[in-house]
């Protein structure tokens, strides 16, 4: 976990940076199909995997005005923690994510609908506990899976990961196609 807090960008400053025409760079770490139901326009999809394996790559063509976004914010703490232990200072992340973006009335740019990580997560951990807490009333000890799937569940809040939607992510139906390093850090160079 990063020592320093967050610096973070509330949507209503952001948005009045877009409309004078003054928008920072927007790195959007959500998975492809996330970015792909809704984004920012002008927005970037660098996923925070991407990101993380190819951060000295990207710090070499970005400002020091950079915006990471995310659903609510979370995603978008690491990335800066990423980017930052690769050397660009003054990053922040995007207050509440796209949600709150959205929320705030900012205009966003929508594909086809798809259900986001966190209501992933939440429907395949639900499905399970519930499942084998049905089960264990004939199969004695089934309980503890949904017992451990809770466990992971806490770890995941206090540690601000989640290896289930880690696991998730990988599924096709979230992946879709993978933003290309090199086309990425193409648009970043063609937009200084």
């Amino acid at each position: 976990m990063s020592t320093t807090p967050s610096l973070s960008l509330s949507p209503a400053v952001l948005h009045r940076l877009v409309q004078e025409g003054r928008a920072p760079r927007l790195l959007d770490v959500r998975t492809p199909a996330e970015f792909r139901t809704v984004h920012i326009p002008g927005s970037y999809n660098v996923p925070l995997a991407t990101l993380r394996e190819h951060r000295a790559e990207l710090t070499a063509h970005l400002d020091e005005d950079v915006v990471l976004v995310c659903r609510s914010g979370a995603r978008g703490a690491q990335a800066e923690q990423a980017l930052a232990e690769a050397g660009l200072p003054n990053l922040r992340v995007l207050e509440g994510g796209v949600v709150a973006w959205e929320a705030a009335g900012a205009p966003v740019e929508r594909g086809p609908e798809r259900w986001d990580m966190e209501r992933q997560v939440r429907l395949v951990a639900g499905s399970i506990v519930l499942v084998t807490g049905l089960v264990g009333v004939f199969v004695p000890g089934a309980h503890l899976i949904g017992t451990a799937i809770g466990a992971g569940l806490t770890y995941a809040a206090v540690s601000n990961s989640c290896a289930m939607g880690v696991l998730l992510s990988r599924l096709p139906y979230n992946r879709g196609p993978r933003p290309d390093i090199r086309t990425v850090i193409a648009e970043l160079r063609s937009t200084s």
